[in-house]
């Protein structure tokens, strides 16, 4: 009889984009879609796959949290980039799946109306708050850098919004700048918003590297659970969806689209259209996301390390991610 492994990933399209194949069709609050085209495509073998679609810092909250308080649930995790360092002892990232932002990435988002806000410097005022999804979040830690300064100071003006609610946030004038990730980096034009900063952009500008934002990480002890090489075996079956989503792009698009749509919802911004999502799609379902490989190993240790050396996430020894 196969085992069930939990498969926690962000409810954004990306993330259901590859992972469907492995665990099948789901609805975006995780229950079962019907009909036999929702099984899933990959043979898991000795494992079977439940999708568990969420916030990326409700993960991020539950894998820093002790075992014995109901941590780190989930045997395979999208977590962000700076929260893997909190809990690198519990959990390996894979070689594929990572989220990069290569010359683009959250963006921090103000009324088109702020004249107050026009640049990154404007940001750097006391006085403004600015909604973040999540303080674990690469996106997070990625504004504190680009804003310098004491970053325990800077912080406390940050308000932890979840991601489909920072843009009603700003609109209702709740906070005056707000940082977006997932299809907010696009929708937020929809409204009457400007762009602040592009992080991406910024840290590209900087360094000349990608942006790593989320990782696919897996629980450590499936080898002793399960025996060894087995993080090799599930990173291999990992690997395996991706290439069958790509391979059938049509749908696994079609199937995005419910996800798409629900956090427009959430965030009061039109339905987007096809033409937007394969577009978000194509800026986080890259070369990078299919192999991490050298590059992106070099701009996560980059980037983690810039973070420790600020005192903004805990020091990793080595990163050493797991292919199959």
């Amino acid at each position: 009889m196969a085992v069930e492994l939990t498969l926690a990933h962000s409810g954004d399209p990306d993330d259901a984009f590859m992972w469907w194949p492995l665990t099948g069709k789901v609805m975006p609050d995780g229950t079962p879609r019907p009909g036999s085209d929702a099984q899933p495509r990959i043979d898991g073998g000795e494992f079977v796959f439940r999708a568990v679609p969420g916030d990326i810092a409700v993960f991020n909250r539950l894998a820093a949290r002790p075992e014995a308080a109901g941590g780190a649930p989930y045997d395979i995790t999208a977590l962000s980039a700076r929260a893997w360092t909190d809990v690198a002892d519990r959990y390996a990232i894979t070689d594929c799946g990572g989220s990069f932002g290569d010359g683009y990435g959250p963006k921090v988002v103000a009324k088109a109306s702020d004249a107050s806000i026009a640049c990154i410097n404007c940001l750097r005022e006391p006085y403004k708050l600015i909604a973040v999804p999540g303080l674990r979040t690469t996106a997070a830690m990625t504004l504190l850098l680009a804003l310098g300064g004491d970053a325990r100071e800077q912080t406390k003006r940050f308000v932890e919004v979840p991601f489909d609610q920072i843009l009603p946030a700003v609109m209702k004038g709740e906070v005056e700048a707000g940082l977006v990730i997932h299809e907010g980096q696009l929708s937020f034009r929809e409204l009457p918003l400007k762009q602040v900063v592009d992080l991406g952009a910024w840290w590209k500008g900087e360094t000349g590297l990608p942006l790593p934002l989320g990782v696919n990480a897996m629980k450590r002890d499936l080898e002793t659970r399960f025996g060894d090489g087995t993080l090799r075996r599930v990173a291999r079956l990992l690997e395996m969806s991706l290439d069958y989503a790509l391979s059938h792009r049509e749908e696994s698009v079609d199937y995005t689209m419910a996800y798409a749509d629900l956090n427009a919802k959430n965030s009061g911004t039109p339905s987007p259209s096809r033409a937007s999502v394969e577009k978000y799609l194509d800026m986080y379902v890259t070369d990078l996301t299919v192999q991490m490989g050298q590059r992106g190993r070099t701009a996560l240790e980059w980037l983690l390390r810039e973070g420790a050396e600020h005192g903004l996430c805990s020091g990793v020894a080595q990163i050493e991610p797991i292919a199959g």
